[in-house]
């Protein structure tokens, strides 16, 4: 088969001469040298508009320095007083100038790995590349767009529509592009160009040279962050990041498909299509981990975007961090619907402590309300209004029933009007005590903090959770405040309270007396920190009346819960591990917006994927969906996935399972160790894989072997690192030393499904190293 005919789908890649040289009998250590003359002049052609494109970005900073400066010039005045309207306008033309000034002045300073990263050479003749000189046309590509002085595209931002035939191009629809070339470069310096021939003949004048630049790409090493595709981004991936933004789309694949990286650009490119609706709504970005989103962070500056929200499950809800993983029996019921039930009980019980009898004397009239009467009017408060919004309404509600029990029943024979009671009632100090303890704000982590009572959580929770269930959720509270810190898990139990009750209103200052009042300026100015007025001490120094919470119940509680922000797109990662709980949460965040989904059902680690499937359905709503499949890992060297591939197959024989397009020729080692020498060996295999790979080596610990992370963090070296398997979704290394697979079973949530994507982590070199049974 002819490379290059209709049955080929790749690229026909030709080596470093000019196509139309003839042929000679020359050694092929003569024609080494040829072929070097060949690259190298390919390299100075294109480093030549390399050097214009930057020396137009000089010229751009100054312009746009210029520009600064005429808007820092806008609005000044010698007035003092009222503004007039002419004086506003150019007030608001400043900040407009500033604005638009520092958002370029931001663009052009940022560090642009290969800026310009493409070339496209078309033929619009429609005839493969014989037509005339007229019919020719070179595009570069890069992360953002430059034009010359007469606004003539030297680069095309690989956003643009003009771009799309940089990814989607092939011989069986080029698309009209002759060839196509990615630039390798270290900062401002061109080091290398690989050419792929969109159609079978190449024209005379036309030199191809490499081989191919995905491969070129997928040889490189990985660092502690995660690299931009950019330049090598293949056709079908790029449908899907150019895919409508209505709706919501989903990325499924196996490990190591580019799923994560393809769905940050598609957040890139809806950035790019249609600032106006997603900037102005906001992108949020949901991943699984801190570790992740640190991974993460800088694709999306280096494709030239900055304004979009990363946060992990345990950051969702702000005024709330959690990084600590609960039990896997203990996070599936946080992160089931049947908690709802729980939660929503709370939420509506007794506050703790708070009194549970109301005596007054009302306008000489004696109330006495009881537990029975108070439960009864929250009840019927909460079932129009959220609790911390509900106080005036409460209020009122007592008041009706107090009225209804001293004056309303049968003949009035009080002597008291209706309208005399309530307005005195309203005004009572014993009833404002009262409300100050019966309906105080409620703030949603501090119910959950509840549940640490043993009979308040049966009571709630009777007939929803077994007494062995209930005994794990009251004691994961008990962890939370031995530690000071909430769970992952925990975040959307969080949100959900919020949502029932309400944001905390704080209460109202008291007006300052007249004897209270600084005539003589502020004390702070003489030093002074603390004053006593009316015997009481008050801090007068912002500063210091921040306290650092002390114990583990106040840094629980620390911060402000605030409501959640809504955004236009939602990009969700690692889908498959997604709680029905955490996808209502997500659901409140994305009400009106589209959505970017990832994920492989074969590294999830659900207890009830079809719960969970059905919450995620709710969060979605009627949204018109469409479907990208990956099928290619491109991540892991062949002899590394086959290993991973048969352990997943034992459990899970339908998994999804790409093709890996990559071999090294070095298989996974196999190290069976003594218990006591598990330490040593796990170290001695990390500095073995140092020697032989460029990039990150990360030993991947289960829980139960937690001493050994120290180990490795007391290696103090940057190249070797430690982390936990659940840890590892989304990221990506050089090499890995796999420890004890039979303890990440048993200690995570997911087992083998957990183990399946700790064995998928390593690009290059893989060593798993295993304790010898006694």
């Amino acid at each position: 088969m002819r490379s290059g005919s209709p049955e080929s789908v790749l690229p026909t890649r030709i080596s470093t001469r000019r196509v139309d040289q003839p042929q000679t009998n020359q050694t092929p250590q003569a024609q080494a040298p040829a072929g070097d003359d060949v690259v190298a002049q390919q390299v100075a052609i294109e480093q030549r508009h390399v050097d214009r494109v930057y020396a137009e970005l000089v010229k751009a900073a100054e312009r746009n320095r210029l520009l600064e400066s005429e808007g820092m010039g806008r609005g000044r005045t010698d007035r003092v007083g009222d503004v007039r309207d002419e004086e506003a306008a150019a007030l608001f033309e400043r900040d407009a100038l500033m604005f638009s000034a520092a958002r370029r002045r931001a663009s052009l300073e940022s560090q642009h790995e290969g800026l310009v990263f493409g070339r496209l050479d078309l033929d619009h003749s429609g005839t493969d590349g014989q037509g005339g000189e007229q019919d020719r046309e070179v595009r570069y590509v890069g992360r953002l767009g430059v034009r010359d002085d007469d606004y003539e595209p030297l680069v095309i931002d690989w956003r643009a529509p003009a771009a799309a035939p940089f990814y989607q191009a092939t011989p069986l629809d080029p698309q009209s592009v002759l060839r196509r070339r990615v630039l390798r470069s270290r900062d401002a310096a061109v080091v290398g160009v690989e050419d792929d021939l969109m159609v079978p003949e190449a024209p005379d004048d036309l030199v191809v040279v490499g081989d191919g630049a995905l491969m070129a790409a997928l040889t490189r090493s990985r660092g502690a962050q995660m690299r931009d595709i950019v330049a090598t981004i293949q056709r079908h991936q790029d449908e899907a990041i150019r895919a409508a933004a209505r709706g919501v789309t989903e990325i499924t694949g196996g490990p190591g498909t580019g799923k994560t990286v393809v769905a940050l650009h598609r957040a890139a490119y809806l950035l790019y299509s249609n600032r106006r609706r997603f900037e102005s709504g906001g992108i949020l970005v949901v991943g699984p981990s801190s570790a992740y989103t640190a991974y993460i962070e800088r694709v999306l500056p280096s494709l030239g975007e900055d304004s979009v929200a990363l946060r992990a499950l345990g950051d969702l809800v702000d005024g709330v961090t959690a990084a600590r993983v609960d039990r896997p029996e203990t996070a599936a019921l946080k992160g089931s619907l049947r908690i709802r039930r729980l939660l929503g009980n709370v939420a509506r019980g007794r506050i703790p402590g708070a009194p549970s009898e109301f005596r007054a004397m009302v306008a000489g009239l004696p109330v006495r309300l009881e537990a029975r009467t108070l439960d009864r009017i929250r009840s019927s408060v909460l079932r129009h209004h959220q609790r911390n919004g509900a106080a005036a309404a409460a209020r009122t509600a007592l008041a009706e029933v107090a009225w209804s029990q001293v004056g309303g029943g049968g003949g009035n024979s009080t002597g008291v009007e209706r309208e005399e009671f309530l307005e005195r009632f309203e005004d009572h100090l014993d009833v404002e005590a009262f409300m100050r303890e019966w309906w105080r704000p409620v703030d949603p982590r501090e119910v959950l903090l509840w549940l640490t009572d043993r009979s308040l959580l049966d009571r709630h929770s009777h007939g929803a959770f077994s007494p062995e269930e209930r005994e794990l959720l009251a004691s994961s509270y008990d962890e939370a405040i031995a530690t000071g810190t909430w769970s992952v898990a925990d975040v959307a139990l969080i949100d959900d309270l919020a949502a029932r009750l309400g944001v905390v209103v704080e209460p109202a200052s008291e007006d300052q007396g007249f004897y209270e009042i600084d005539e003589l300026g502020s004390p702070e100015d003489f030093g002074v920190q603390e004053v006593y007025v009316g015997g009481v001490r008050r801090t007068l120094s912002t500063s210091a009346a921040r306290i650092t919470p002390g114990t583990g119940r106040e840094r629980l509680l620390a911060g402000r819960i605030e409501p959640p922000s809504e955004y236009a797109h939602v990009l969700v990662d690692e889908a498959q591990d997604l709680s029905p709980m955490q996808w209502r949460a997500l659901g409140r965040r994305g009400r009106y917006a589209s959505w970017t989904v990832v994920g492989d059902a074969a590294q999830s680690s659900l207890a009830d994927p079809d719960e969970s499937a059905q919450a995620r359905s709710e969060a979605f709503g009627p949204k018109e969906r469409r479907h990208f499949h990956m099928t290619t890992n491109y991540r892991n060297a062949r002899e590394i996935f086959d290993y991973a591939a048969d352990v997943i197959r034992r459990a899970v024989p339908d998994a999804d399972i790409p093709d890996a397009v990559r071999e090294t020729g070095v298989e996974p080692v196999e190290l069976t160790v003594a218990p006591d020498a598990l330490a040593q060996s796990v170290l001695d295999a990390a500095r073995e894989l140092r020697e032989q790979v460029d990039g990150l080596v990360t030993v991947i610990v289960p829980a139960s072997h937690a001493d050994l992370a120290r180990s490795v963090a007391a290696l103090d070296d940057p190249r070797i690192t430690a982390i936990d398997p659940l840890s590892t979704k989304g990221l990506e290394y050089d090499a890995t030393v796999v420890v004890d697979p039979d303890a990440i079973v048993a200690d995570t949530a997911g087992g083998i499904r957990t183990l399946y994507v700790v064995l998928t982590r390593a690009a290059h070199r893989m060593t798993v190293v295993t304790p010898r049974l006694p």
